[in-house]
């Protein structure tokens, strides 16, 4: 019987002898990564966060050397009699401040949205591990066990849905932040950092639940989850020692679509006033103090706000180059 190109093709990604010749089998992974490289925007998006994470780890070491300097005023470089705007064109673009430097305060723009990258993308890491971890933990159990637990569950996650998200940030951020100084002894910008990771976790695992339940339902009629059931597996050893191994893959691609939603809350709630305050830069009260600014020397509006969106954009291209990649069915 004639073979066809396509049936060829796909007994030889298997391994099968075609023509007397044995073709080397590729595993899953080896052919998600292969139509992962494949795809050009997928590795460009994927260059982006790579150089970003870098960035964002490198920044508070050039901090500690002195390279980056976010908290220097230089009152010199402000012109007080044009209404606190930098001396210079363009924002004060030199070669000490090759972005300008801030309005009003003559911090350098550069370091500041540097070391503002670093600080934002790990408050929206945390938050986004927080919302992960619930949301398996949780979607698991509600996939397997089913019956009253999975309804308990089904309406922990409606009921979540259903507060206003960013009002409820706004409204809890007072009684919540004075909880952690009392009693917890954080204090300032830690205080706020933590009170974004609990909050945006705490409000973003709906999502991640039930997608890990409806992967977990199918999952559980499996013959290998009925011969760890037949040993006497616990229900633990089950969850994470079975079940998880094969729901990375959707949870992996969720969390790279959670974090650019996280970035644009912090950045959202720094621009209301809830979250981490200057000096301590964050992408979020950076733009934030640039709105004041934008008639005067809209440069350093520019800059953070293309940052937000070069991030966003990045992580979200990356997410749905993961998922082409690691679905089966995807075209090659």
């Amino acid at each position: 019987m004639a073979i066809s190109p396509t049936e060829t093709e796909q007994r030889s990604e298997v391994g099968v002898v075609i023509a007397g010749e044995t073709t080397a089998a590729k595993s899953p992974m080896r052919l998600a990564v292969d139509r992962f490289r494949h795809d050009k925007l997928s590795m460009a998006s994927f260059v982006v966060v790579a150089l970003l994470v870098i960035g964002a780890i490198l920044a508070p070491i050039l901090v500690k050397l002195g390279v980056l300097d976010y908290s220097t005023l230089h009152q010199d470089l402000i012109d007080n009699t044009n209404g606190g705007l930098p001396t210079g064109a363009h924002g004060g673009i030199s070669a000490s401040h090759p972005l300008g430097v801030v309005p009003g305060t003559g911090w350098d723009v550069l370091s500041r949205v540097w070391l503002g990258v670093s600080f934002s993308l790990a408050i929206c890491l945390c938050a986004t591990v927080v919302s992960v971890v619930i949301g398996a933990v949780l979607g698991i159990m509600s996939g397997y066990s089913r019956g009253a637990l999975d309804w308990v569950i089904g309406r922990l996650v409606d009921l979540t849905l259903s507060f206003p998200q960013t009002l409820m940030l706004l409204a809890l951020s007072a009684p919540i932040i004075a909880f952690f100084n009392s009693s917890l002894h954080l204090h300032g910008n830690l205080a706020n950092a933590v009170y974004i990771i609990v909050v945006l976790g705490l409000f973003g695992w709906p999502s991640v639940a039930r997608l890990v339940r409806g992967q977990v339902l199918s999952i559980r009629e499996r013959e290998f989850i009925d011969a760890a059931r037949s040993i006497g597996a616990s229900n633990s050893r089950i969850y994470f020692r079975e079940i998880l191994p094969n729901v990375w893959a959707p949870l992996l691609v969720q969390t790279t679509l959670l974090l650019p939603s996280y970035v644009s809350a912090e950045a959202a709630l720094s621009f209301l006033g809830v979250g981490v305050q200057a000096p301590l830069p964050t992408l979020g009260n950076v733009l934030a103090d640039a709105t004041t600014w934008i008639l005067g020397d809209p440069l350093y509006f520019w800059i953070p706000a293309v940052m937000i969106v070069v991030i966003v954009v990045s992580l979200n291209l990356l997410g749905d180059g993961l998922r082409d990649a690691l679905d089966p069915k995807s075209g090659r």
